[in-house]
């Protein structure tokens, strides 16, 4: 078993980001899904994805933006958050431990929920995101 550690720098959310999308891009359900949209932007994507969780987990803020209006159009249901939140969760606890660690994985739910609600809205009301 890793030794695992607290989540503190930018270097930890590097590990933690490019670890679990190296996880995503080999999972038959939703690897596809994120593929198909990010095609040959995966570089762009994980520094947008480095920013976001120093943001939101180390508070030093460098992600400027609306995480939801890309995944607004996303060809998923709740099976896609749940195997989202299962490869994020277990990448956190292969790693990781400590407080900030909880933290993510309770704000990944959280997002999770969000944007399962927000897309279902959108699909059933043919509204569309402002930004």
């Amino acid at each position: 078993m890793l030794d695992r550690k607290e989540i503190l720098s930018i270097e930890d959310i590097k590990l933690l980001v490019d670890t679990f999308y190296e996880k995503v891009r080999k999972d038959a359900l939703i690897g596809p899904i994120f593929e198909d949209k990010i095609q040959d932007r995966w570089p762009e994507h994980l520094e947008r994805m480095y920013r976001f969780w120093q943001t939101v987990l180390l508070e030093e803020h460098t992600y400027f933006g609306s995480p939801f209006p890309p995944h607004a159009q996303l060809p998923v249901v709740w099976e896609h958050f749940e195997r989202w939140l299962s490869l994020f969760n277990s990448n956190i606890d292969d790693q990781f431990s400590g407080k900030i660690a909880e933290e993510a994985k309770w704000r990944a739910n959280k997002m999770a929920e969000m944007f399962y609600y927000k897309i279902r809205h959108y699909r059933n009301t043919d509204a569309r995101p402002l930004f």
